[in-house]
C-alpha cells in the first residue's frame, strides 16, 4: 500500500519553531488530501491542517497565523512549518494522506497514517 514517514519533531522552547516533514512511498498513483493531526495525552486526535492536491489549505483555529502547511507533489511530501510554538501545541503529530494506489493492473483508494512524531514545547 502506501507508507508515510514523519520527521522533524523534537523539544523546543515556547516561541520557537519546528518544521515537520512527511514522505509518502509505495505504489502511489495520486494523492488527494494530505494533512497533519495531533493527539495530546488524554485528548482525542484532532486535525491541525490539511492541504488539497490543488493547494487549498485548512487550519484549526488555534494554529492559524502560526502554522503553515505545504506539499511537494513531485516528491509526495507534505510539510508543517510551526512558528510561535506554545506549550499547548505539545502532542504527537501524525501525517495523513488519502489517494489512489496501483495494485497490479488495478487502482484502489487508500488512507494512510504515519507513525507519529513527538513535539514538546516547554514553557
Amino acid at each position: 500500500q502506501v507508507q508515510l514517514v514523519e520527521s522533524g519533531g523534537g523539544l523546543v522552547q515556547a516561541g520557537g519553531s519546528l518544521r515537520l516533514s512527511c514522505a509518502a512511498s509505495g505504489s502511489i498513483f495520486s494523492i488527494n488530501a494530505m494533512g497533519w493531526y495531533r493527539q495530546a495525552p488524554g485528548k482525542q486526535r484532532e486535525l491541525v491542517a490539511s492541504i488539497s492536491s490543488g493547494g487549498s489549505t485548512n487550519y484549526e483555529n488555534s494554529v492559524k497565523g502560526r502554522f503553515t502547511i505545504s506539499r511537494d507533489n513531485a516528491k509526495n511530501m507534505v510539510y508543517l512549518q510551526m512558528n510561535s510554538l506554545k506549550p499547548e501545541d505539545t502532542a504527537v503529530y501524525y501525517c495523513n494522506a488519502e489517494g489512489i494506489y496501483s495494485k497490479g493492473r488495478d487502482r484502489q483508494s487508500f488512507g494512510s497514517w504515519g507513525q507519529g512524531t513527538q513535539v514538546t514545547v516547554s514553557s
